[in-house]
C-alpha cells in the first residue's frame, strides 16, 4: 500500500492534516464573535487594513470577517473532498482526487497571498511570516501537482489491440 501513493497525494494530506483544523477553529471563531476573531492574531492583518486603510463601517467590517470565514470554510471542505477521495487507490492512483486539491490550493493561495499583503502594508511581522509560510505549502504542492501526472494503465509490450480483438469471444445473435 505505501508504494501507490503519489507524491502530491501525500503531500495534499499534509497540507490537509494542517489546514483543516487550523483554518476550521479560526473560521469558527469569526462565525462566533465577528469583531473578536476577526483581530485574534491569524486574522489581524486583515482587520488592521480594514480599519486603518478602507475605514470601513462596523458593519462592513462585520461583513468582511464573515467572508474571510467563508473563504477559509471553502478551503478545509475541498481539503476534506481531497482527503476523502485520496482515501480510496483507484481514485487516488489516476488522479481522480486533484481537482478538489487543485481548487482548495487556488483559494488557500488567493486568501494566503491577500493576508500576507495586507500584513506588509500595516506592519505586523508575526502575521506576515506566518502568511507567507502558508502560502510557500500551498505553492509548493501546486508546483509537485502540476509536474506530476497521474499514473498511466500498464501495457503488455508486444500486444497490441488488434490481437485482443482476435481472442475476444463472438457471440451468436439468435433471431
Amino acid at each position: 500500500m505505501s508504494t501507490n501513493w503519489r507524491i502530491s497525494s501525500f503531500n495534499g494530506v499534509l497540507l490537509a492534516a494542517y489546514f483543516i483544523p487550523t483554518w476550521a477553529i479560526i473560521a469558527f471563531r469569526i462565525m462566533m464573535s465577528p469583531v473578536h476573531g476577526l483581530y485574534d492574531r491569524p486574522s489581524i492583518s486583515v482587520a488592521l487594513f480594514i480599519s486603518d486603510h478602507l475605514h470601513m463601517a462596523p458593519m462592513a467590517t462585520v461583513r468582511v470577517a464573515w467572508l474571510l470565514a467563508l473563504g477559509r470554510l471553502m478551503v478545509v471542505a475541498f481539503f476534506a473532498i481531497f482527503v476523502f477521495f485520496a482515501a480510496r487507490a483507484s481514485i487516488r492512483k489516476t488522479g481522480g482526487c486533484d481537482e478538489a486539491l487543485a481548487i482548495a490550493l487556488a483559494i488557500g493561495s488567493v486568501l494566503s497571498f491577500v493576508s500576507m499583503w495586507m500584513a506588509s502594508q500595516v506592519g505586523e511581522t508575526a502575521a506576515l511570516r506566518l502568511h507567507a509560510t502558508e502560502l510557500l505549502m500551498l505553492l509548493g504542492t501546486a508546483i509537485v501537482l502540476v509536474i506530476e501526472r497521474p499514473a498511466q494503465p500498464r501495457t503488455i509490450p508486444g500486444v497490441t489491440s488488434d490481437a485482443l480483438a482476435l481472442e475476444q469471444s463472438q457471440l451468436t445473435h439468435n433471431g
